[in-house]
């Protein structure tokens, strides 16, 4: 892109600017379509293995398979993103969800479901996920111009946070209740309608590179890591991301069995707490322009830290399903805050040649560590219980707010605008 720009400079010509209705559009409908099977899964999978062992450890598993491969793989991918055309690793990571989500359906028409069979649909998933949430982010600024960015950013986290937290696990709980087979059959159609979008999608969406001689894969990864290493304010948001990621995972590895056994939800109830994160979501989505007029950038994203604790505290202090809906709110409000703020900072600051391998870097300490905290939260609950592991994702998540307030100052944001 900078390569394509200095060129049309040097000539006198105006850089061609991308159709920014029509791609925001699609990009918007894109990661609906997706999100939206993402949240029936997402309820769906723990509860079928709820319903297949009483074992905390075992259910946090499953959840830890969506996200382990942002842990294991997401470097070589972000390498794929700045080599290979980002819309055609977004249709591979749509294949990939089509096989794996037809596979289990089949499997679950054939006479039954096995633990195995949850497990390794869930790391394909959390395959396809890596590729999709690394391809997509990178190619933003290629669809749309600069000053949309932050409009479309908005209106694609809306897009996640409601039909993942919201929507999504609202209709999983209901087709749950109608049955496996239609929930997983629904899935297929969401993730085939989203893989159908992308042809639309106008542009091109290869990085421009250099002359330069080819470089290792090793290589490249090592610049992705370099260039978030040495960036003291990127840097100081990717180790916040990452406990609050991991405070999200144990919360979302805990919370199906917790629901369950302590709170006495069935499918449907558990699915509409689930979608309080939704809504809280959405509203952070609608509201986000306003609040940083308002409050700043610097306290926008600083409400995803008390967010986040507020979630992970509530379960620990009662069983109502209200007060733990209410903490989900907060943590869905929260948690679209800073991913609209802390996307649109990144688009600004990092390369386009570097913006897959910077966004995978990035999302290995943050994503990365949603399985370990899922693994924390599940040998916690094991071993002594279910509020003490809330209890510690809340004092991790409270333990980010003093290097979030020491570094991302409103003199460093003005800094690197």
């Amino acid at each position: 892109m900078a390569t394509a720009m200095r060129g049309a400079e040097a000539t006198g010509a105006a850089p061609e600017r991308p159709p920014a209705r029509r791609n925001t559009a699609v990009l918007v409908a894109f990661t609906a379509a997706t999100n939206l099977a993402d949240g029936v899964l997402k309820m769906a999978l723990p509860m079928l293995a709820a319903e297949l062992t009483d074992s905390p450890a075992r259910v946090a598993a499953v959840s830890l398979t969506l996200t382990a491969p942002w842990l294991l793989i997401a470097l070589h991918v972000g390498v794929l993103v700045d080599r290979l055309d980002r819309r055609r690793l977004l249709w591979a990571a749509s294949a990939l969800r089509l096989a794996a989500v037809g596979w289990l359906a089949a499997a679950a028409a054939a006479g039954g479901l096995s633990p195995a069979q949850l497990l390794l649909t869930g790391a394909v998933l959390g395959v396809a996920d890596v590729i999709a949430g690394t391809a997509g982010p990178a190619l933003v600024p290629a669809a749309v111009p600069r000053e949309a960015r932050g409009r479309v950013n908005a209106w694609m986290s809306g897009a996640e946070t409601v039909c993942q937290e919201f929507a999504g696990p609202f209709a999983g709980g209901l087709l749950m209740a109608a049955g496996t087979g239609l929930a997983l059959g629904a899935t297929w159609i969401a993730y085939a309608v989203a893989a159908l979008a992308l042809p639309f999608l106008a542009g091109r969406f290869r990085a421009e590179r250099g002359t330069a001689a080819p470089v290792s894969v090793n290589a490249r990864i090592a610049e992705g890591l370099r260039f978030l290493w040495r960036h003291h304010l990127l840097r100081t948001m990717s180790l916040v991301l990452t406990a609050l990621c991991a405070v999200w995972g144990g919360w979302l590895a805990l919370i199906p069995l917790y629901a369950k056994q302590e709170m006495g939800l069935d499918a449907g109830e558990y699915g509409l707490v689930l979608s309080a994160l939704g809504v809280g979501g959405l509203t952070g989505a609608l509201a986000v322009t306003a609040v940083n007029r308002l409050l700043g950038v610097r306290w926008a994203m600083f409400a995803d830290l008390l967010g986040t604790a507020a979630m992970a505290a509530l379960p620990a202090l009662t069983t109502q399903t209200w007060a733990v809906a209410a903490g989900a709110f907060l943590g869905g409000m929260g948690g679209t805050l800073w991913t609209v703020n802390s996307r649109t900072i990144g688009q600004r600051l990092v390369p386009d040649e570097l913006l897959g391998r910077f966004g995978a870097a990035s999302r290995l300490f943050g994503w990365g560590a949603m399985p370990l905290g899922a693994g924390l939260a599940g040998v916690i609950g094991e071993l002594v219980s279910p509020r003490a592991a809330f209890v510690v994702l809340a004092l991790l998540a409270a333990a980010t707010v003093v290097p979030f307030l020491r570094t991302v100052t409103p003199a460093a944001l003005r800094a690197e605008g």
